[in-house]
């Protein structure tokens, strides 16, 4: 029986929306910080705080995102947040089209954009586990990031290419129209009935979520692993775009195909993901992208001796194809060891591991402002390299196969 055939047209529907959103993300996440830099003159400690604010929901709403996920529709829920986002990238395109668009309005409707992206989020992959079988999973979530990493693929480069062809209102159009699609999908998907009824105080849902995380011996390290990763991931993107201008001799277009890298790297790791896991052992899988991130971080570093937009496109692409399979086989650990009834708080405890990005963001705007972009890539180093050894010795390496579905 192929993929295809194993995962229902319901789920299909949910990965076209995941695919819409997810380019209307990318699409915008590339066009700002180049117009920033190209449009309003932003050096980098101002990408830096750029960056901060465009991550700073996932510290805010991750939590409430996950407790609306276990009490509401996911489906109603998703289309809602998507819809949000649409609104803001439209108020974008507005006032750049008006010549009315300054930084800080910028770095506002983007932070209003990410928190529809945060519910999103958190509420798509509690909501997998209701349209597929338990032993589909993992092909599930590799179409799911497949969908991701086309998004990856041509955000970044349409991103920077509409910024560099024809100024940036059409990116922001464009992001907005693929955020209708996605409400359009969304409205049609049939989401399965599921129990709501057994609610307590928010903080005490709020808590039990967490604690399931932080005393699971398979979920903490992985937590602790995403949260160093994303913390030195953003330290690299939050100096990387005036880096690669000043210092790798790049224009808008170069800019955006570099950091496109990282999707065909993630494309890469998502269409051999379903094959990967079916050879390696399931722990081994997980530990392939830590490893990975930390080899990455060293190319995209050895650019400040030998500042060649080849290696930067090279470290792109490793970070984007080895930590993709870390995506697939932890969300299929977390699906299968979470109680049905904690699976929205569950996977917003990992989206707050993004809370890692405006941190990451800000230490590079620190640096950067201080030291010089160089030494945020030898700080990231750094980082990549202890969220490996984080991973390593744990006993989620250790996993020969996916854990037993659990049950609520």
């Amino acid at each position: 029986m192929t993929e295809h055939q194993k995962l229902p047209p319901t789920f299909n529907r949910l990965a076209w929306s995941n695919l819409a959103a997810q380019s209307a993300e990318q699409i915008a996440l590339a066009a700002a910080p180049i117009v920033a830099v190209l449009l309003l003159g932003a050096g980098e400690a101002e990408t830096g705080l750029l960056q901060t604010a465009l991550t700073l929901p996932f510290v805010l709403f991750a939590i409430p995102a996950g407790l609306l996920a276990d009490r509401l529709s996911r489906r109603v829920l998703m289309a809602g947040a998507e819809a949000l986002r649409a609104m803001a990238l439209l108020v974008t395109l507005v006032l750049i089209v008006a010549g009315w668009i300054t930084l800080p309005l910028l770095g506002f409707l983007g932070f209003v954009a990410v928190c529809g992206t945060v519910v999103y989020s958190v509420a798509a992959p509690a909501l997998v586990p209701s349209l597929v079988a338990p032993a589909a999973l993992p092909a599930a979530n590799a179409r799911i990031e497949l969908a991701r990493t086309a998004a990856f693929v041509a955000g970044p480069a349409l991103g920077g290419l509409l910024v560099g062809w024809s100024g940036a209102g059409p990116a922001f159009g464009i992001a907005a129209a693929l955020s209708v699609v996605a409400v359009v999908l969304l409205a049609r998907l049939k989401e399965p009935a599921r129990d709501t009824s057994r609610r307590r105080h928010p903080l005490q849902e709020i808590r039990e979520g967490l604690a399931f995380v932080f005393r699971h011996d398979l979920l903490r390290p992985v937590f602790f692993t995403q949260f160093i990763f994303n913390t030195a991931w953003f330290v690299i993107l939050a100096v990387f775009v005036p880096y690669a201008v000043h210092h790798l001799g790049l224009s808008a277009s170069g800019v955006g195909t570099t950091l496109a890298m990282y999707g065909v790297g993630m494309l890469v790791g998502a269409l051999a993901a379903t094959r990967v896991m079916r050879w390696l052992p399931f722990g081994t899988v997980i530990g392939l992208g830590p490893v990975t991130g930390f080899v990455a971080s060293a190319v995209i570093a050895l650019t400040s001796v030998f500042p060649m937009p080849i290696l930067a496109g090279l470290g792109f692409f490793l970070l984007g194809a080895g930590p993709i399979l870390w995506v697939i086989s932890t969300t299929t650990l977390r699906q299968s060891v979470t109680p049905p009834r904690l699976l929205g708080r569950v996977s917003a405890i990992n989206i707050l591991a993004y809370a890692a990005r405006p941190l990451g963001a800000g230490l590079g705007a620190l640096i950067g402002g201080v030291w010089g972009a160089e030494a945020c890539l030898y700080a990231a180093v750094v980082g990549f390299g202890l969220q490996m050894f984080v991973i390593l010795l744990s006993r989620a390496v250790s996993l020969a196969r996916q854990p037993e579905m659990a049950s609520d």
